[in-house]
């Protein structure tokens, strides 16, 4: 998504050489592309581990490629907050077009060359679309709340932060405005989200220790 405000902290690329650390050699081994998600709750950190894992990724002569789950909301971010203030219980997977983003996932899978996907301009509250080549990258990560529920993929990694942990990060991001409502939809998405930890198959603890699920 455009115009997505980042910080990454010592913290963020340490957790990223730790996912890095535990799955290089599945990588190396893959004959395809290696497809990871990085999920958890609003303000974990999704992005910026993202972000840090595709730079360690490329200085180990690795290609990879960062898609973003915001790009695949059904609504503009402004625009969905407006259905989330009359409709509270419109938060929540249903709200992202995971079954596009899945599409899109096969099409990888399927070594296509080059997919179609959205792209949300934020500050313009819309969304349009690109064409991205996928020919150059070997790794491709998806990031977002809910991509731990997307099928077809290699590594799932689940950041285990919840909103209290979140806090201070979501202030410095000063994206939202903070208040009750906030606080409301975070915890929706906290009783949604954190069921979905069972399912990873790396977990970034709150001190952003990295720790092989199962």
């Amino acid at each position: 998504m455009r115009g997505d405000i980042l910080i990454i902290g010592k913290h963020h690329t340490q957790a990223a050489e730790g996912i890095l650390s535990l799955t290089v050699q599945d990588i190396q081994a893959r004959a395809g592309k290696f497809i990871f998600t990085i999920a958890g709750e609003s303000g974990a950190g999704k992005s910026e581990i993202s972000y840090a894992l595709e730079n360690l990724l490329e200085n180990a002569g690795i290609a990879a490629r960062i898609i973003q789950q915001d790009d695949y909301f059904v609504h503009p971010p402004k625009t969905n907050e407006q259905i989330r203030k009359k409709n509270i219980s419109w938060v929540g997977p249903g709200e992202v077009r995971l079954d596009l983003l899945n599409e899109n996932i096969r099409e990888i899978n399927e070594g296509k060359p080059e997919i179609r996907k959205p792209l949300v301009i934020f500050a313009e509250d819309r969304i349009t679309s690109e064409k991205v080549s996928l020919t150059p990258f070997k790794v491709i990560i998806i990031d977002g709340t809910y991509t731990t529920l997307l099928e077809h993929i290699d590594c799932r990694v689940f950041i285990d932060r919840d909103r209290e942990d979140t806090r201070e990060d979501r202030l410095k991001r000063n994206r939202e405005q903070q208040n009750d409502y906030l606080e409301k939809i975070l915890e929706i998405e906290h009783l949604i989200i954190s069921r979905h930890k069972t399912l990873a198959n790396i977990v970034v603890d709150k001190e952003f220790k990295v720790i092989k699920a199962g």
